[in-house]
């Protein structure tokens, strides 16, 4: 049986060699990881459209973006926002947390992992799926 060392070698391997889905099978052990593709990249702005961006509103835009928290997946899984198919998720965009309170489940080798808040205050984004597999680091949610 795969410990959880050697699926984060396979998403590393799978990471490294910019492949988008890696299968491998051992006796009766399956693992399938599966990577999302790029965001494609967003073209250059003209070298003079920056002067065109008032101060304020870039200082603003700035410093919006730096006024969450990242919660990052702790491995390699299967992200399930809800305890079961046909139960509520555990939290949506503005749900209030508290320190402790379970955020989701990520699946990994037949083993539910709860992810659990790390601090109180308002989830302001879910940022994956239900049943997305999830890489280890991936931002999961944004929290303020």
């Amino acid at each position: 049986m795969m410990d959880l060392e050697q699926v984060r070698a396979l998403a590393q391997i799978l990471r490294e060699n910019d492949l988008s889905v890696l299968e491998l099978s051992c006796g009766e052990d399956k693992v399938k990881l599966e990577r999302q593709s790029a965001v494609p990249a967003i073209p250059a702005a003209p070298a003079n459209s920056a002067a065109q961006i008032p101060p304020a509103a870039e200082s603003a835009a700035t410093g919006a973006a730096q006024n969450y928290r990242e919660i990052k997946s702790p491995m390699v899984g299967v992200f399930y926002a809800a305890p079961s198919p046909d139960s509520e998720p555990f939290v949506k965009a503005g749900s209030r947390v508290k320190k402790g309170d379970v955020l989701c489940v990520i699946e990994a080798m037949k083993l539910m992992n709860e992810v659990n808040a790390e601090q109180e205050g308002t989830i302001q984004e879910v940022c994956v799926e239900n049943g997305q597999v999830v890489e280890y680091g991936q931002t999961l949610f944004k929290i303020v």
